[in-house]
């Protein structure tokens, strides 16, 4: 197992450095000047010429990138063209923002989605079976700019049941300690601010996991009705064991990693499906960070955090690999 996972870290060497070049080379190829969109159109061609010499934007294209590979090595992700604050310190104020909407939106579509799954297959060609399909290929197929724009005038503007933005209102005072709103105020017992976090999280969740929650219950479906029709279920049931255990104990033990697989692809989508839905709601992520940063041509922001987004996909995408080992212990690594 050791041998394998080191294997796999060297692998996504390559994939990581895939990423920053291209990021990089379509960041700096974009039209539009950021030092006059930081400066403004009246600056002195001094000022401009400075600036550009500052931020070493004057700079080759392919020395750019070496020096910018070469501090990226260093931990170092450089500096906002926009308010000179460093790209690391941006990230670990918005992240938690991001983390927390699409762990919320996860969990949501994890768990409705394996439970209408196992439902619809186990009551396969019944009324249920087809209503949920069918709501899942809608969920799947809806915009998700649209959808969060629908909640928010139906239950936001009509209804009046939720905000319409943000995090926290205003009024209600937080101790920060990971930037993580629901975490914090679990462990500082802010039960006011804790239901005032959660009441803002609902609508921007459901909006971000309408398109997992239906790849979810449509993979979990199918999987578990291609391992129903296996002779061990079958022998199973002839011994007696209720349809219950012989689903959850034996079924679905065995149609998990399809669905482990879907859950693990999707966080990285959730994090790119994130910067819309930030954008709706107003969420103060990566998602608002990274869209600001484009209409600035912020290029550190924005390959600072496609970076970091890299990384989380290629760690979430090796745990999935690690965890097939503990779900089926048929499977051994090398």
């Amino acid at each position: 197992m050791t041998r394998y996972v080191g294997r796999r870290l060297v692998e996504t060497v390559p994939v990581v450095f895939g990423v920053l070049l291209v990021v990089f080379v379509i960041a700096h190829l974009t039209p539009g000047d950021p030092v006059l969109i930081a400066l403004g159109e009246h600056a002195t061609p001094e000022a401009v010429e400075q600036l550009r010499a500052e931020l070493q934007l004057d700079d080759p294209l392919p020395v750019a990138f070496l020096k910018y590979l070469s501090h990226v090595l260093r931990g170092d992700l450089g500096r906002s063209i926009q308010n000179n604050e460093r790209v690391t310190v941006e990230l670990a104020t918005r992240f938690p923002a991001t983390i927390e909407l699409s762990l919320a939106a996860m969990l949501i579509a994890s768990v409705v989605g394996i439970l209408t799954g196992v439902l619809a297959a186990v009551r396969q060609n019944s009324w249920f079976d087809g209503l949920s399909m069918f709501v899942a290929l809608f969920g799947f197929s809806m915009p998700i700019f649209w959808l969060g724009i629908m909640l928010i005038l139906l239950f936001a503007a009509l209804l009046g049941w939720f905000p319409i933005s943000g995090r926290l209102d205003y009024t209600v005072e937080i101790v920060r300690i990971t930037n993580l709103h629901i975490l914090d105020a679990m462990v500082t017992r802010n039960w006011t601010a804790l239901g005032n976090a959660l009441h803002h999280l609902v609508l921007p969740a459901i909006t971000l996991s309408t398109v997992p929650l239906a790849i979810v219950a449509r993979m979990t479906r199918s999987s578990l009705l291609e391992v129903l029709r296996q002779d061990y279920v079958r022998t199973a049931r002839a011994k007696g064991l209720r349809d219950s255990r012989v689903v959850t104990r034996h079924a679905l033990t065995n149609a998990s990693i399809p669905v482990i697989t879907v859950i693990g692809l999707n966080v990285g989508s959730l994090l790119s499906g994130a910067i819309l839905t930030e954008t709706i709601f107003a969420w103060p992520g990566v998602g608002r960070l990274v869209v600001d940063a484009i209409f600035a041509r912020d290029y550190p922001i924005v390959q600072g955090t496609v970076f970091v987004i890299a990384l989380v996909f290629v760690a979430v995408n090796l745990l999935v690999d690690v965890s097939y080992a503990y779900l089926d212990p048929r499977i051994r690594y090398g």
